[in-house]
């Protein structure tokens, strides 16, 4: 199976603990694509079609028309796995430039890389 970086599948996260985000359910591949061709496994974040979930600055919304889905829905990229490619189903679409360079920003708000703000950078020349 070949996936490639900004690809929304359908995929089977269950069983969940908690919040998680589960089921048979849209997710988007954030891994790079160097990663995706030689692992067994894949990093994707959770797609959901409840707008109305709170909104956060990891919550990206994605048009249906424009990503191949049947609804307008909202990438959470707080809620991000590394699942097995067998957990994938079918391919429903794929972001454009500009959707990824969103979603590239919410990912860095994510993990704290501090990209484009202060909060959460870390200079790891003064890690003692």
């Amino acid at each position: 199976m070949t996936v490639k970086r900004g690809e929304i599948y359908y995929a089977d996260l269950s069983p969940v603990v908690g919040s998680e985000q589960g089921g048979v359910r849209p997710v988007l591949i954030v891994q790079n694509d160097v990663g995706n061709k030689y692992s067994p496994t894949v990093i994707a974040a959770a797609i959901t079609s409840q707008k109305e979930k709170s909104k956060l600055p990891t919550h990206i919304e994605i048009d249906s028309q424009v990503c191949g889905l049947s609804r307008d829905s909202v990438v959470l990229l707080e809620q991000i796995r590394t699942i097995d490619k067998k957990r994938l189903k079918e391919k429903m679409g794929r972001l454009d430039e500009n959707s990824m360079g969103m979603i590239n920003h919410a990912l860095s708000i994510s993990f704290g890389l501090g990209l484009g703000n202060d909060h959460g950078n870390t200079n790891i020349n003064t890690l003692t």
